[in-house]
């Protein structure tokens, strides 16, 4: 008999929880940061480097994969853990958040979203329906229901249509997707900023019942503060023995305060997209390698990363393979930001499990007030 995939909560400290996700494909450690694999790849990344950076569990994007090369191409080839060579659990979004920032022309009803690919022009349909069967087709370990994300800002009435639409889609997705024992069925809650539409979205949801729980919307524009205004009541209308997933997020400091919320998973481009502009995460904050103060430093990033970027390589030697547009630089810099966030990640697990978070996300915030070392 497949193993069903659990969570065990460990550990909390304030609201911060520290837990396991089994799955038959292997644990993940939670808090948990997803890199995220759009097409079937973490840019500039093997899956094995990937894996060395500490990650458990990467991220698929239901959108770009069933446009190019179809899910019925993956499936034919054994489907995407297979095709992608990562035999760790993957996690694919429904394509609703795609279809809201990328497709041309989209046309949204009850039905589901028919839109214009942004690659060739070709018509398609994402229905709930639809998204469940493209997300059995790549085999991904946990689903993510179809669901609808207006851009903030956007006025009360326009959110409550939102929600509501996403909150039937929710039922419809829960009942396509069926019973399927090693995979997992997440719900999103939506409700914009709004306390009374995130209540109502959390009990649907809850009615309906989930392996797991997202918070969706977020992310989107309203800013940091506004975000954890939200993420101060939005995970407690969540059950408590379910892992809660915050979409989209985020930057380092976004994360910490997250997780300090009662968040256990994220999932963002930032750490790959931003190694391969020349952004650099560091304990110290952020370093931007193209500026001239690296051309002559021989020390590393960040002496206290043990990624072969640190390791290895000079900042001299960064800046020159940016300056000239080598591919090492999106590499060597990729692997070092997706290992400064997996390492914030092991860090809080920690600090949860010893009681210590506070003390923990005061030095966080400490050392990278402090800013990059004095130049040379």
């Amino acid at each position: 008999m497949t193993q069903r995939i659990s969570f065990e909560l460990n550990a909390t400290d304030g609201k911060a929880r520290t837990g396991v996700i089994s799955t038959p494909r292997g644990d993940i450690r939670t808090p948990a940061f997803m890199p995220v694999g759009t097409a079937a790849t973490v840019k500039a990344m093997m899956p094995e480097s990937v894996r060395a950076t500490g990650a458990d569990i990467l991220l698929g994007n239901t959108y770009h994969l069933m446009l190019r090369p179809t899910a019925e191409r993956i499936d034919k080839l054994g489907g995407l853990h297979k095709f992608m060579n990562w035999d760790r659990p993957i996690l694919t979004d429904s394509g609703g958040f795609q279809v809201m920032s990328l497709a041309d022309l989209r046309k949204l009803t009850e039905h589901g979203v028919t839109f214009k690919s942004h690659i060739d022009g070709s018509r398609h349909e994402i229905t709930p329906e639809r998204s469940m069967e493209i997300q059995r087709l790549l085999g991904s370990d946990i689903v993510m229901c179809f669901d609808e994300c207006p851009a903030l800002p956007a006025d009360r009435k326009r959110i409550a249509e939102s929600m509501r639409l996403s909150m039937r889609w929710a039922q419809r997705s829960r009942d396509a997707f069926g019973d399927r024992p090693g995979h997992a069925l997440f719900g999103i809650q939506q409700g914009g900023l709004e306390r009374d539409f995130r209540e109502e979205s959390a009990k649907a949801l809850r009615d309906i019942e989930f392996d797991g729980y997202a918070i969706g919307g977020l992310a989107v524009g309203e800013g940091q503060e506004a975000m954890f205004d939200v993420l101060d009541y939005a995970p407690d209308m969540l059950p408590v023995d379910r892992p809660r997933y915050l979409m989209g997020v985020g930057k380092p400091d976004d994360i910490v305060g997250a997780v300090k919320r009662g968040v256990d998973m994220m999932d963002c481009v930032l750490p790959s997209r931003s190694g391969r502009t020349g952004q650099v995460f560091t304990r110290h904050g952020v370093v931007n390698i193209k500026n001239a103060r690296h051309q002559d430093d021989p020390r590393p990033l960040d002496e206290g990363c043990a990624c072969p970027a640190c390791s290895n390589y000079s900042r001299a030697y960064l800046h020159h393979v940016f300056k000239s547009q080598e591919m090492i630089s999106g590499m060597l810099l990729t692997w070092h930001n997706l290992r400064y966030f997996q390492d914030i990640m092991q860090g809080m697990r920690d600090a949860i499990a010893t009681g210590t978070f506070e003390q923990w996300e005061k030095a966080f915030h400490d050392g990278r007030a402090q800013g990059d070392i004095e130049p040379l």
